[in-house]
């Protein structure tokens, strides 16, 4: 795949909405986990809490890149990586 270069200016991370759907997933898994644990099913239970767990941590992570706020990013000016030369191997069809 042949970069542009512009990758910085054009990059975003959607992490208001990954955020959501942790809280989604933690609010589903939880209840989940509730669920199970109430009618018995333990192994249920337990994957649900486990489900939690990493929907929970994954909130916290997406809170603190939300928290640190905008990254530097190279100018136009700066390319991202030294250019290939010369062409790319082949593949052959078989």
């Amino acid at each position: 795949m042949l970069r542009s270069g512009d990758e910085p200016i054009h990059a975003r991370s959607p992490l208001r909405m990954r955020r959501v759907l942790a809280v989604w997933g933690l609010l589903w898994t939880a209840g989940g986990a509730v669920a199970f644990a109430l009618i018995g099913n333990t192994a249920w239970a337990v994957t649900c809490a486990a489900l939690a767990l990493i929907a929970l941590v994954d909130l916290f992570v997406v809170g603190c890149r939300i928290r640190q706020g905008a990254h530097y990013q190279p100018g136009r000016d700066v390319p991202p990586y030294e250019p290939v030369h010369g062409t790319p191997p082949r593949r052959r069809r078989r």
